[in-house]
């Protein structure tokens, strides 16, 4: 009897182990009930009651990447290239993605091969090389679609590399050489035709300057004349008045004044202190004498006119005259 009530505790704790199911993190288990599915069991404790429930499959339900193995594709300008890729996916229907296809991981990757090809085939080479974006966003929409019916949700489609054959990345890189070096060319000539432009703006603007300067310089210069002008008129109508109201003088001191003033340039010289001058040179002494009137009149003195010096009986006359200054002699 013992032996028997032993044997019944046994097997009541060995139906509750097999009964007890504990579904970790990530994961969903299908529960079929004489190989029909009923449910899925969530993750956590889960009572299943044996010889009539069991588990049928263990879903994956984390994010899952699969390798698009490398192959060789044909494009639409008969180029031969080397393609790899990933994809990235996501059960969200643990039942569809156990009992919808065979095996899904193969399915996947055999379904993102040959859209794979029909997608890169429809484009060129330089389209291929180029365009990643664009191929992955192609990929991703063709390939989530055909997976909808399984449960799965692609995320992320990646190329990870294209290969052209030797030749054409031979090819492709004088291309590129080329390309460049007319590029620098290009900017070469515009650097020298943007130089040149701007010396020319210089040199215009320069000369611009330069005849507003000349401009300007002469109507200074003609001003600073018309100025002295006027002031020589001013000065003849004063001695022209003087003349006129009797004075007689005035005009020996004006022309007195100039003979001066011509003398006294030539003694600045610096080379000579030797003056020749013309026989008709000796009227200065009476010009002399005119200033001396003027002067004797002007405080109050008798004028006396000076007696005339007689001619010389030479050529050449020698005599001193201290009241120029600055010169050693004269001579006439």
């Amino acid at each position: 009897m013992l032996e028997f009530l032993f044997g019944l505790v046994v097997l009541a704790l060995l139906i509750v182990m097999m009964s007890v199911k504990i579904v970790r993190q990530g994961y969903r288990y299908t529960i079929e009930r004489f190989g029909k599915f009923v449910r899925t069991a969530e993750p956590g404790f889960n009572f299943v009651t044996p010889f009539v429930y069991r588990v049928g499959h263990k879903i994956n339900v984390m994010e899952q990447v699969v390798d698009i193995p490398g192959q060789e594709i044909i494009t639409r300008d008969n180029a031969m290239v080397a393609v790899d890729g990933v994809v990235f996916f996501q059960v969200l229907d643990a039942a569809k993605a156990a009992y919808e296809v065979s095996d899904l991981y193969a399915a996947i990757m055999a379904l993102s091969t040959t859209n794979l090809r029909t997608v890169m085939g429809s484009m060129d080479l330089d389209e291929t090389l180029s365009k990643r974006d664009e191929i992955n966003a192609r990929l991703l929409s063709v390939v989530d679609q055909a997976t909808e019916a399984w449960g799965v949700k692609i995320t992320r489609v990646e190329v990870k590399d294209i290969r052209p054959p030797q030749d054409i990345s031979n090819a492709m890189a004088r291309q590129m050489k080329a390309e460049r070096e007319k590029r620098a060319a290009i900017l070469e000539a515009e650097g020298l035709r943007a130089a040149a432009i701007l010396q020319a703006e210089g040199l215009k603007q320069g000369q611009i300057l330069k005849a507003e300067g000349f401009k300007e310089s002469a109507f200074r210069e003609a001003e600073a004349r018309e100025r002295s002008a006027e002031a020589e008129a001013k000065a003849t109508t004063l001695v022209s008045d003087a003349i006129a109201g009797g004075n007689a003088q005035a005009i020996n001191y004006f022309v007195a004044q100039k003979y001066v003033e011509a003398i006294a340039e030539f003694a600045r010289s610096s080379n000579a202190k030797t003056i020749l001058f013309p026989v008709e040179a000796t009227q200065l002494i009476g010009s002399l004498g005119g200033i001396g009137a003027i002067a004797k009149e002007a405080l109050g003195g008798e004028v006396t006119t000076p007696a005339p010096r007689p001619a010389p009986t030479s050529r050449t006359g020698r005599g001193t005259n201290p009241s120029v200054p600055g010169v050693d002699r004269i001579e006439g």
